[in-house]
């Protein structure tokens, strides 16, 4: 069976999880601490991010969420997540890498840092307000732009559910949890939000916690 090695707030790593629930494929889960620099993750991935997937059966070891996705994308035929015509596959990367580098540089990123890293990792600086009000800025920006998408479209990417929403999600749950969402004034994306808040495989994922992070009471309710 596959093994993910992963910890509980990393978007990248719930991006992999909604895409392999959705798809049905089965795999365990394995914590991981990437900040600790731990000789055995690196010796699987010298950049010591997650997620990585291992397969020990197999000697297959899958490192970088996009290249993950691509890999069961590309190897199980149930709910396809880059589908469409080239032009409509093409929005769909665009708006993963989207979520992925400009919403993980403005938003999920610095409040993972100030409200997680620093928080569990010994020596750490006190978090820093200015970096936290920023990121919420930068969360009410992003927010914006997903209500335009979605007021044109009934999903991020068009037509149907996709990658780009799996991406979208991961992220903005992870922004949700660290009180860095700021809800008014965005129906379209709550709408959205809270569809996808609804489906299975998100629901198992909003039941985990932090240890020492306790999320805002509305985290998981789909009707918030």
């Amino acid at each position: 069976m596959w093994q993910l090695y992963q910890y509980a707030l990393c978007p990248f790593s719930r991006k992999v999880r909604l895409l392999l629930g959705e798809k049905g494929v089965g795999y365990e889960l394995v914590k991981e601490a990437p900040w600790t620099r731990r000789d055995e993750f690196v010796d699987l991935n010298p950049a010591g991010e997650t997620p990585v997937m291992v397969h020990a059966e197999r000697s297959e070891t899958l490192i970088d969420s996009v290249a993950i996705c691509e890999y069961f994308e590309e190897t199980v035929d149930r709910a396809a997540m880059i589908n469409g015509t080239a032009a409509q596959r093409a929005e769909i990367r665009r708006l993963v890498a989207w979520f992925d580098q400009a919403f993980f540089r403005d938003v999920s990123g610095p409040l993972l840092e100030e409200r997680m890293k620093k928080r569990i990792v010994a020596n750490s600086p006190a978090p820093s307000a200015a970096a936290m009000r920023e990121a919420m800025k930068g969360a009410v920006a992003h927010l914006d732009y997903t209500d335009y998408l979605l007021g044109h479209r009934k999903w991020l990417a068009g037509a149907t559910l996709t990658l780009a929403d799996l991406a979208a999600a991961a992220q903005i749950s992870v922004a949700d949890y660290l009180g860095g969402i700021d809800w008014r004034n965005h129906e379209e994306t709550a709408r959205w939000y809270g569809g996808m808040k609804s489906r299975a495989v998100m629901r198992a994922l909003l039941s985990e916690r932090m240890e020492g992070i306790v999320p805002p009471k509305h985290y998981e309710d789909p009707d918030f």
